[in-house]
Order: structure tokens, then C-alpha cells, then sequence
């Protein structure tokens, strides 16, 4: 009976080996898939960490930013940054510190973008700005009692608190007013440090002080005087990252048009500003008309949703839009020195030719009186020199100063109609060969330090166009400028000429250098935006791409003849029809 029972059961084991085999294998499948699971898990989280944006702002600048009583970021633009990245689906850890050492950290590469700094345009020359998203005005805070501030020239003398690195410490340190800056770390530090008597002034943004002055109870102390230095305020990186500014460009633009940047900034700095016309209450009594503006919101929404979702293929699109505003932006603030300063320059060069006119006279009405002397007396000194040679040399003296003051009334002239800004007029009369004549003034300088070879060629047949000879001026300075950049020695030369074909009624302008010419290769890349061979020498690649934009504006064409050791030719044709030819 004990043998039977074995051999049962050794029956009974042989169809169970298999299964027992099969199931392991299973086992051991599904372990492999968990491990797989696990390390795309794993490498998924870290590269989900290496994509988080790190966006730094000003530990204690309320109600723009600051850290609440939990411990945690907050304020206008902490909430604008979170928004920015929902709707753009992107990651950020906000970090919020001292403002001069997240100034530090952000140009150490340590904090990738500041989501509130007041625009100068010195600090562009470090930074880029995206477009803004709140006006920041300053005052000048003072004990009750005290004067009212007009001027800044007013503080000269005075000890005035600042925060260190901020926008207010940057325009007294370059205007150099005469005052003794107190550097405090924010702008909190800086009221208290007044209201408990110390030092005279402080100088802080507006909405700040007046918020900090509520919520720390500090009564003795108000702002003196009518708000001033109005700045932009918005995002801002260190040059060289303007696809990641152009992202929150972006996003800001989504919440501007949807209402939602409004309604963030109603939020935290409606309180603290005086009340205005109430539209929202208008809005909300027309009925019809607020369908209708539901009706486009919603397109707008639905817009703004399908440019998500490509914001891949538009970067190249927004980072040229990005660089056109900071160039309007800067020709902008060129018209205005400009204008201030050719009006002093002006002033003492119309003293000089209205008192040189009156030296030509009495130069002409004391020769005779010098001549008879030197006829009885022979020869004398006059200005250590002899008269002999003084007769001579003074009406060329008075000559030359004439001739110089003239250029320098002509090239402030010329600098001033470059800068003006204002509408693409296409209508306005315009002579080339005058055109070409400005632009060489204006870049006389870089053209005698790059040959000493120039010439230009007009042809005086060339009709008058219908167009805008500021825009057409800033092609042929483009052109000029690359042409003498691209030249290897001062014996190489530039030909600048103008052209007039009747019988194809075109007008050209044909700027030829013997410089190192362009590789085939990259011919046909000139006039993309961002494309130039310059790099390293602070090229943008905009110039041309700006030109030939111009052009277009204008029905013309803008071609390029190269080859490499041989230099270049550019020719800009105009066509001339009747609409556009003037005698």
C-alpha cells in the first residue's frame, strides 16, 4: 500500500512541473517590467527637475512681492508668475531673497529670471525686459512736516535711504545729485530706519512705501512732493536669454488678453490706487455690449489655447518681435537725446556764426588801420605772431571755424531726422542722392577708420520717389556699415553710386566693397533675422532683416552679388512708376 501511495503521487507531480516552471517565468517577467517601470519613472522625474524654470524676486518689495506670515512667496507678481506657468505649461520654483544678492544669483546663472525689475536703459546693456506688466512711480518719503520735494536737485547735501541695487540706487549713483545714499536692504528697512529719525529722505517705490506704511503702522512719516522716475516693470534675464523671456512674454500677452492679468493686479494694487471712472460697473449695466465682448473673449480664449500648443514653431517669430521692441525702444530714447542735445548744440553754434559775422566785419573795417601801420612801422606782432603772416592767416582762420560750425549744425540736423520717430509716412517727397548724402555724414567716422579709399557717385538724373527717406536712410547706413565691417585693410575700398535706368524705370543704389566677400552658402541667408557671421563681435543679425523689410515696405528689391576673397555688391532697386515719381 506504501508503494502505491508514492507512485501516486509521483504521478501527480510530472504534470505540475510545467506549471510551476511557467509560473516563475511569469514572475520573473513582471519583476523585469516593474524594474523597466521604475527607471523611466525615475528618469522621467529627472528630467522633469532639470526643465523647472528658477524665477527670483525681492524677499520684502509688497505688495509686487515678498514672504507672507507662512513662510511662503506671495504677492502681485508671484501670483502672475504661477499664472504665466499654467498657461504655459511650464515648471517654476520661485525663490525670493535679498534684491542685490538675487541680482547676483541671476547674473551668476543660479536663478534663471526675475519676474519684477524696473527698466533704465542702462540696464540693458546687461539685461532684457519682457514687455511690462505694471508702471512702478517713485516718491520721496519724509517725517511729517518736512518740505515738499520737487526735484531731486533739491535733495543735494541730504542723507537719503535707498535699497541697495534697486532702481532709485542706480539713477542717484549715475545722476550724481550731490546727496549721500544710505544703502538699506529693503525698502521695509529704509521706512523704519526714517520713521525712527534717522537720516532725512527715503527714496522708495510708490505702492511699496505707501502698503509698508499701513501695514507697519508707521504715522510720522509720508510721501512729500508729486510721484516720479515713472519705470516699466516687468520679467527680466541676463542677455543671451531671450527664448526663455520670450515664453513669459507669452504668457503674459495670454493673460492680458483674457482678462485674468487684470483681475491679478486689481487684486493686490487696486486697494493702494486712487479710485477712477467705475467701467466695470458701466460694463456690467450694458448688457448687449458685454455679450459681445463675452462672444470675443471666448474667440480670444480659444485662440490663445491653439498658440499654447505651438509655441514651439513661434519662438523664432516672438524672440524677432522681442528685439524689434527693444530697438523701437532705444531709437525712441535716441529721439529724445537727440533732440535735447542738438537743441544745445544748436544754441552755441548759432552764437558762433552770429559773432563770426560780426569778427568778418570788424576785421574788414580794421585792415585798413593795420595796413597803414605796417606801411610806417614795418612789421609788429599780433596774437605772438607776426603781422605778415597773421593778415593772411585770419580770414582763413575765420573761414574754417565757419565751415566748421556749419557741419556740426548739419550732422545734428541729420542725427535728428535719423531718430525722429513717428508713422511710416511712404508718402513724403524723396531725393536719393540727398538720402545717401545724410547717411555718409552720420557714419563719416567709421568710414574713415575702416579705408582710405571711398568714393560715391551720384547720378543727378535720378528723379524724386514717393517714400519715407528716414527709412530709406537707415538702409543705406546698414549697408555702408557692413560693407566697412567686412573690410580686411584700409586699402581696400568702398564705392557707393546711385543709378537712374529710364528705360526700365528703376532707381538703384549700389554699395560695393573688396572685402572678404560671404561663402555661397550663406548668401542666401542675409536678410534671415538672427543669421550673421559677426557673433563674436556683438552681431545681432537684424540689420539686413530690417533693411529688406524697408525695402519691401517701399515695392523694391535688395540683392547681394559675392564671393568669398572678391568682396560684395549690394544693390537696392526701387521701381519708379507714375504714383511714385516726382519732378
Amino acid at each position: 500500500m506504501a508503494r502505491a501511495s508514492v507512485s501516486a503521487i509521483d504521478v501527480m507531480a510530472f504534470p505540475l512541473l510545467p506549471l510551476l516552471r511557467h509560473a516563475m517565468g511569469c514572475l520573473l517577467g513582471l519583476v523585469l517590467s516593474l524594474v523597466d517601470v521604475t527607471d523611466v519613472a525615475a528618469r522621467s522625474h529627472a528630467a522633469g527637475e532639470r526643465n523647472v524654470i528658477i524665477v527670483g524676486g525681492d524677499h520684502n518689495y509688497p505688495p509686487y512681492e515678498f514672504i507672507n506670515e507662512e513662510g511662503q512667496p506671495d504677492g502681485y507678481n508671484t501670483d502672475l508668475t504661477r499664472a504665466i506657468a499654467e498657461v504655459m505649461g511650464v515648471d517654476v520654483e520661485i525663490r525670493l531673497g535679498n534684491w542685490a544678492e538675487i541680482r547676483q544669483l541671476l547674473e551668476a546663472g543660479e536663478i534663471d529670471v526675475l519676474q519684477g525689475m524696473a527698466y533704465t536703459p542702462d540696464r540693458t546693456s546687461r539685461y532684457d525686459f519682457s514687455p511690462p506688466h505694471a508702471i512702478v512711480h517713485q516718491s520721496v518719503f519724509a517725517r511729517k512736516g518736512q518740505a515738499e520735494v520737487t526735484d531731486l536737485q533739491e535733495l543735494r547735501g541730504k542723507e537719503v535711504i535707498v535699497q541697495e541695487s534697486g532702481v532709485m540706487h542706480d539713477l542717484m549713483l549715475q545722476n550724481d545729485v550731490g546727496a549721500r545714499l544710505i544703502p538699506a536692504d529693503t525698502h521695509a528697512d529704509a521706512l523704519r530706519m526714517l520713521a525712527s529719525g534717522k537720516h532725512d529722505y527715503a527714496l522708495v517705490a510708490n505702492l511699496p512705501g505707501l502698503y509698508l506704511g499701513r501695514e507697519l503702522e508707521l504715522l510720522n512719516i509720508q510721501p512729500v512732493g508729486k510721484t516720479f522716475a515713472a519705470r516699466r516693470y516687468g520679467y527680466s534675464v541676463v542677455k543671451g536669454q531671450e527664448e526663455l523671456l520670450a515664453q513669459f512674454s507669452e504668457g503674459l500677452a495670454i493673460l492680458k488678453n483674457t482678462g485674468r492679468q487684470q483681475a491679478i493686479y486689481d487684486q493686490w494694487l487696486g486697494p493702494l490706487e486712487k479710485p477712477g471712472v467705475p467701467w466695470k460697473k458701466i460694463g456690467q449695466g450694458a448688457a448687449v455690449v458685454s455679450a459681445v465682448l463675452l462672444l470675443v473673449l471666448g474667440g480670444i480664449v480659444i485662440w490663445n489655447r491653439m498658440l499654447t500648443r505651438e509655441v514651439a514653431r513661434r519662438a523664432q517669430e516672438l524672440q524677432v518681435q522681442q528685439q524689434k521692441l527693444i530697438q523701437a525702444d532705444k531709437m525712441t530714447s535716441l529721439g529724445v537725446l537727440v533732440s535735447g542735445v542738438a537743441h544745445e548744440i544748436n544754441n552755441p553754434c548759432s552764437l558762433v556764426l552770429m559773432n563770426l559775422s560780426m569778427l568778418k566785419e570788424v576785421l574788414r573795417d580794421s585792415e585798413e588801420a593795420y595796413e597803414a601801420f605796417f606801411q610806417q612801422h614795418g612789421d609788429f606782432v599780433l596774437g605772438r605772431l607776426p603781422y605778415s603772416r597773421m593778415s593772411k592767416e585770419i580770414p582763413r582762420m575765420l573761414e574754417d571755424i565757419s565751415t566748421g560750425a556749419q557741419r556740426i549744425r548739419r550732422i545734428v540736423d541729420d542725427l535728428r531726422d535719423f531718430a525722429r520717430q513717428g508713422p511710416v509716412d511712404l508718402s513724403e517727397s524723396v531725393d536719393l542722392n540727398e538720402v545717401v548724402a545724410a547717411a555718409i555724414r552720420l557714419v563719416d567716422s567709421t568710414i574713415r577708420k575702416s579705408t582710405d579709399h571711398f568714393q560715391v557717385r551720384y547720378d543727378e538724373s535720378a528723379p524724386r520717389f514717393r517714400g519715407s527717406a528716414q527709412k530709406i536712410e537707415q538702409v543705406v547706413i546698414n549697408l555702408i556699415v557692413n560693407a566697412c565691417q567686412a573690410l580686411d585693410s584700409r586699402d581696400n575700398a568702398i564705392s557707393v553710386a546711385t543709378q537712374y535706368d529710364a528705360a526700365k524705370n528703376r532707381l538703384c543704389l549700389e554699395v560695393r566693397d573688396e572685402g572678404q566677400g560671404i561663402e555661397p552658402e550663406n548668401l542666401s541667408r542675409l536678410s534671415d533675422p538672427f543669421f550673421t557671421t559677426k557673433r563674436e563681435q556683438g552681431g545681432m543679425g537684424l540689420g539686413l532683416s530690417v533693411s529688406l523689410s524697408i525695402v519691401q515696405e517701399h515695392g523694391g528689391t535688395l540683392d547681394y552679388d559675392s564671393e568669398p576673397g572678391n568682396g560684395t555688391r549690394a544693390v537696392f532697386s526701387l521701381p519708379i512708376n507714375p504714383g511714385t515719381l516726382l519732378e
